[in-house]
């Protein structure tokens, strides 16, 4: 509670409000490119994870309420926008309902989750669906495109530019997020405008990895989705409760995510190489806030044992990330996934669940 002088206009629903704004134009987007099949994942994801934060919470918390603050239906949102529209409807109930129950009621609800709900969500899918999930045929998706392409950019003389134009503004390869840079871009925009989210955390992730990527190019390219990258740059490592709150945590934040994400394509990690970098950094969030707490006024500030920290913290991260990746390549995240029902579960039952008991 702040005090009685301080006076705030922001509220968790208007902040989701907001966000459900700028996720608007990918949702005309995705309609265009899939019609009603995009709309069946994304209704489907939303509807079920808002009767998951209805159930959960009042199951597991005790609370009515929660299903008004909205969001519910940004975690629908948001992992229907990681999932191909060919995705089976039970597979998206299945990722939105994991999603809400492991990605933040368990936590103690809103605000209080350690990692991002929507990508929890799409790793459960991942891990409980693995043969439609990593399948190719969830990405064979020429014979249910509604508008192949807009064609808008005829005028330039290059073909090439013309395509490459056209693909900015509209596409229909990806997750159902993926469609239009231009609409992500504007999205993004938006919410920095109404200061929802800040520049540090987008910038340093796409600096990172642009930087990383060419110098790491070579004669094989790098498999990677730029409007993925945009994506999660944008509307998944800005997550407010699972990202650090100062400027130059943030800087740092995003730098890591970009480098994590690099080793894992290097490594052999295909499509999940941007969900496992940005829950590994979501891990390390309070470790980064702790290293770039503000000095205390009248104080100090040692740059030396900063530094020292920064980079204890960085290869700490680093060796995180190729044990990821190991697992991933032996076909172990499976095993890390059910490590983690199960702590989640002892921790609510010995900890949350006495502490929230108190206030029931």
């Amino acid at each position: 509670m702040t005090n009685p002088y301080i006076k705030s206009n922001i509220s968790v629903r208007g902040i989701m409000v907001d966000v459900m704004i700028s996720l608007f134009p990918l949702i005309v987007v995705a309609y265009l490119a899939y019609g009603w099949t995009a709309l069946a994942v994304i209704s489907t994801s939303i509807t079920f994870a808002l009767l998951a934060e209805l159930l959960s919470s009042w199951l597991f918390l005790g609370r009515k309420n929660t299903l008004f603050d909205g969001s519910g239906i940004i975690t629908g949102l948001l992992l229907a926008f990681i999932l191909s529209p060919n995705t089976p409807l039970h597979v998206v109930v299945f990722g939105a309902v994991s999603a809400v129950i492991f990605g933040k009621v368990l936590w103690g609800g809103i605000g209080k989750n350690r990692f991002n709900p929507a990508l929890i969500g799409r790793e459960f899918m991942a891990v409980f669906f693995p043969l439609i999930m990593n399948g190719a045929a969830l990405w064979a998706k020429k014979a249910s495109v509604n508008i192949p392409g807009l064609h808008g950019f005829s005028f330039f003389a290059s073909d090439v530019m013309n395509s490459f134009s056209d693909s900015l503004v509209y596409k229909t390869s990806g997750a159902l997020g993926e469609y239009s840079i231009l609409g992500i871009a504007l999205g993004g925009f938006y919410l920095l405008m109404r200061n929802r989210i800040s520049w540090h955390i987008p910038f340093s992730l796409l600096a990172s990895f642009a930087l990383g990527a060419w110098l790491l190019q070579g004669e094989v390219p790098m498999k990677y989705s730029v409007a993925g990258i945009l994506f999660a740059a944008i509307f998944m490592a800005t997550d407010m409760p699972t990202s650090p709150v100062t400027s130059k945590g943030k800087l740092f934040y995003g730098a890591m995510i970009g480098v994590v994400s690099l080793i894992l394509i290097k490594t052999g990690v295909r499509y999940e190489y941007m969900s496992y970098s940005i829950l590994i950094l979501n891990g390390f969030a309070g470790y980064v806030n702790k290293i770039f707490r503000p000095k205390v006024w009248g104080g100090q500030m040692d740059w030396m044992i900063r530094a020292e920290d920064m980079f204890l913290l960085a290869l700490s991260i680093l060796m995180v990330a190729f044990a990821v990746s190991a697992l991933y390549n032996y076909h172990f995240i499976p095993y890390l996934i059910y490590i983690f029902i199960v702590y989640l579960v002892l921790k609510f039952i010995f900890v949350y669940h006495k502490q929230l008991s108190k206030y029931i």
